[in-house]
């Protein structure tokens, strides 16, 4: 038997010895593709290499990389924990060529790592190749040929497949190619290759796919065309998990040592026995196994459930876990226990879960709790709900009761679904996709996977490479056009009064990206200038000037003078380098749980998103402030060093995962704190000059936020806040520095004149009710009133009316009065308890408040009201008269 780490480490060694390069796992979150939720396969962090908008000094790599899939036809939510091998978050080892090998070589390498090293039994294999279809490419004779070259198979056991099994495309255009899977049969003794294509027993006996290789030699053209690349590369991917099933001798994933500790932990917590079955208990658990691993990867890259884009994919699995153990009957927090379970299990493998744990723990705990409190809510609102629909016959929950239950509550759709199947009813997918689109138009939420650049920036990045970056060392430059864009286009020039974008081949102007915002300044020529407003970088390596031509005309081929506002770049530059200081403080002084989730730094401000649970104390925020001034005060050089990734960190230096590193890493020393980062940064500390904490405010669920400011900007906000103080001591005629005590003095003098005006109020009231009593009608042996008064005020009503009733008991009192500012009316109405048979103080008040125009209802003994028309308050009070039978 292998673990999975020496299945693992096999794996990346075989190609290291074959000259591959070793590469770590990128990201889950994929840096700088807008396209993509998360990373679903190794060649996502080498996508643009492929592509050819990046060149890294190797050409084989092998990885094991981490991956998510949440939808796709083979990673359906709700298959996962049913079948043996669905999951959400996998590992995929890998193998790349970038142009370096091809078909043989590749196929050589997987037959070669599969009987000699992993010393699978060949008579348990069969392999597809794509046959050719109209549309694609013809059949893959070649791959064929090499197949049964390599292994000796007979054509029995090469099997062709069409493009949907066997053809790999990234998107509608651009490089795609045949693929060649290795399949293996599991658990039958009856291995016959003619069954191969029947679905696998739910427990995971027979066919399934153990090793997929992509031969990419085709561009796919926007009409279709396939032009053969170049560069032919290859692309393979097998799951760990598969892999460690063949070799553990089991057969399911769920037993492997990659999830069987998690199902086994599921177990022992909900205190029933895993029978490595079918049964909903049995499935339960491994859901949980699953989504523990997804929660506590994505959480260690920064990722936390809230209600848009990735956040929200989170959250659906978090509580589709949560569920499932509440089925379990697991009354008490749970999730945290099994994440930090593989925290345990992988942080030697992905140290970010180690570094990361207590956050994984904080964030898993109280998105249970959170979740806990609505849960049982929920299940409440749908037993309770009377809105019912027919579609096809099926009773179903309506589309805008799903979407509250979803937006108020927090209830994933897919969740309300497994609720209707266990119920009996269905949920109106189609209104509920109605409501949710309403409210996107309402609110502006996460744009992922939709928001791909413009076309026009890709072409732009793959004919110029890289634009030169100046600006860590000059603020001023001299350059050439190399393109102009107006309105997403290409353009030969622009002239005067134009909007529009400067690209050139090498630029002082920072970026917009990590958090920095771009760079502003002018482009002149010989009279001409352009007013650069902001500077970004729409797709990796190219820097663009947006702005608009102020005086005469710019053309493609000039060259031209760059000058940044130092200004604005000098301000920009003090807040960064206090964002780093922030940081360190930050962690300081609350843990390491206080990750950073995000940054805008500006000239004016900065702002850092940061994981919490709770706001600062006030304590905390000087402390913050009180460690920032002082490395301020140091006057510290800030070093720059360009250094490996791996050595960074060995120097304790911190990044962010969602952020995109290359082989080499620029850490930023800033006093104390060791950062990576691709910022402009102040020269010394004491550039900085004062830090002041702004505001320190709530963001989302998990994340909060502290706004700052430093030099000159600080002493502003402090002058103001000075001013605001200086005015306010004038108002009260109090020196500054007796301010508190006098706001303090009058706030008692306003509480004892409230508490002697509620005390005359109470006076006149017992006053009034002694004459309004007199008006009292006996109705069936009751005292039965309906008068209005001028109080202005709901409680003193209430109050009122409840003297009367008792007074007159036992009675009914139906009371109104116009608002202070006599725009609305007020009705109350108050019945003795024993009265309430015959007479009930919802339905009086209800009927009343319809004269005025309103609505309202409460107890039978009590209820309340309110509408939009006093002028007929009289008649809506005397109509008591008429409910209790008067006449």
């Amino acid at each position: 038997m292998a673990s999975s780490a020496e299945i693992r480490e096999s794996f990346l060694h075989f190609f290291a010895e074959r000259e591959h390069e070793r590469v770590a796992s990128g990201p889950l979150v994929p840096p700088n593709d807008p396209t993509l939720m998360f990373a679903n396969a190794g060649m996502v962090q080498f996508k643009d290499v492929f592509t050819g908008k990046e060149t890294r000094p190797y050409s084989r790599a092998t990885s094991s990389q981490k991956c998510i899939r949440i939808s796709g036809k083979h990673n359906d939510l709700e298959n996962v924990g049913v079948t043996a091998r669905h999951h959400t978050f996998f590992e995929m080892l890998g193998n790349f060529s970038f142009g370096n090998y091809f078909k043989r070589d590749a196929i050589k390498f997987a037959w070669d790592y599969f009987i000699d090293t992993l010393a699978l039994d060949p008579e348990r294999i069969v392999i597809t190749v794509f046959g050719g279809e109209e549309g694609f490419a013809p059949a893959d004779d070649d791959a064929a040929a090499i197949w049964k070259d390599v292994t000796g198979f007979s054509d029995e056991r090469i099997i062709r497949c069409g493009a949907k099994d066997n053809f790999w495309q990234m998107g509608d255009t651009g490089p795609c190619g045949p693929c060649s899977e290795l399949h293996y049969c599991l658990g039958l003794d009856d291995i016959d290759p003619r069954t191969f294509g029947e679905e696998p027993a739910p427990d995971g006996r027979g066919w399934f796919e153990l090793w997929n290789l992509v031969f990419m030699q085709f561009d796919r053209q926007s009409d279709g065309q396939m032009k053969p690349l170049p560069a032919p590369s290859i692309d393979t991917g097998a799951g760990l998990e598969r892999i460690a099933v063949v070799k553990q001798g089991v057969l399911s994933n769920y037993d492997t040592d990659l999830l069987r500790p998690v199902v086994d932990l599921a177990s022992e917590i909900s205190g029933k026995r895993y029978r490595e079955s079918q049964s909903d208990d049995d499935v339960s658990m491994r859901v949980i196994a699953d989504h523990a691993r997804t929660t506590a990867f994505l959480i260690s890259e920064g990722v936390f459930p809230d209600k848009d884009g990735r956040a929200y994919v989170l959250r659906r699995v978090m509580r589709r876990a949560i569920r499932h153990g509440h089925r379990l009957g697991i009354h008490e927090p749970f999730l945290h226990h099994c994440a930090l379970r593989v925290a345990d299990d992988m942080g030697d493998v992905y140290p970010q879960l180690d570094e990361r744990r207590a956050l994984i723990e904080q964030i898993s705990l109280q998105e249970e709790e959170r979740f806990r409190r609505t849960l049982d809510r929920g299940l409440q609102l749908i037993s309770e709900n009377k809105k019912w629909i027919d579609l096809g016959g099926s009773r179903s929950l309506p589309g805008e009761v799903a979407f509250k239950l979803y937006d108020t509550y927090g209830f994933p759709l897919d969740l309300q679904n497994v609720i209707g199947e266990e119920q009996g009813f269905a949920v109106d997918q189609k209104g509920f996709d109605t409501e949710l689109d309403r409210a996107r138009l309402r609110s502006q939420g996460s744009k992922v996977g939709s928001s791909a650049v413009a076309d026009v920036y890709p072409e732009l990045a793959q004919r110029f490479g890289t634009i030169a970056f100046l600006g860590y060392d000059h603020e001023d430059a001299q350059s050439e056009i190399l393109s102009l864009v107006s309105d997403g286009g290409q353009v030969d020039a622009l002239g005067p009064g134009a909007s529009g974008e400067v690209i050139t081949r090498a630029t002082p102007f920072y970026a917009e990206q990590g958090g920095q915002v771009g760079d502003r300044g002018v482009i002149e020529l010989d009279g001409a200038r352009f007013e650069v407003d902001n500077t970004h970088k729409p797709v990796e390596g190219l820097i663009v000037h947006l702005g608009k031509v102020a005086s005469g005309s710019f053309e493609v081929g000039a060259k031209v003078d760059l000058r940044v506002d130092r200004a604005l770049r000098s301000a920009t530059r003090r807040n960064h380098s206090a964002t780093h200081l922030l940081h360190w403080a930050l962690r300081k002084v609350v843990g390491e749980t206080a990750a950073q989730k995000g940054s805008l730094v500006g000239p004016d401000r900065l702002r850092f998103d940061y994981s919490a649970t709770r706001p600062l104390e006030a304590a905390q925020i000087q402390q913050i402030e009180d460690l920032v001034n002082a490395c301020v005060l140091e006057n510290t050089e800030i070093t720059t060093d360009s250094l490996s990734m791996d050595e960074a960190k060995a120097r304790g230096a911190i990044g962010i995962f969602e952020e995109k590193y290359g082989e080499v890493v620029r850490m930023l020393t800033i006093g104390p704190s060791l950062e990576l980062c691709g910022g402009t940064h102040a020269r010394r500390t004491g550039d900085i000059g004062l830090f002041k904490v702004l505001s320190e405010t709530g963001l989302a669920a998990g994340v909060r936020r502290i706004e700052a400011s430093t030099g000159l900007n600080a002493l502003g906000h402090l002058r103001r806040v000075e001013s605001e103080l200086t005015g306010a001591a004038s108002l009260l005629k109090s020196p500054a520095s007796q301010l508190r005590d006098r706001v303090e003095r009058l706030l008692e003098q306003q509480k004892e004149s409230q508490r002697e005006i509620d005390r005359l109020k109470r006076s006149l009231m017992s006053g009034d009710s002694a004459d309004l009593s007199a008006h009292a009608r006996e109705i069936d042996g009751a005292k039965v009133l309906g008068a209005t008064v001028e109080l202005g005020d709901a409680g003193a009503l209430r109050e009122m009316a409840d003297q009367l009733r008792d007074k007159l008991a036992p009675a009914v009192v139906l009371l109104g009065s116009p608002t202070k500012d006599g725009k609305k009316a007020l009705l109350v109405c108050s019945v003795s308890k024993d009265l309430v048979g015959r007479f009930r103080a919802g339905d009086i008040v209800k009927a009343a408040a319809g004269i005025v125009g309103g609505n309202g209802g409460g107890r039978p003994d009590f209820a309340q009201a309110g509408g939009p028309d006093p002028s007929k308050l009289e008649e809506a009070v005397h109509a008591v008269y008429d409910i209790a039978g008067a006449g």
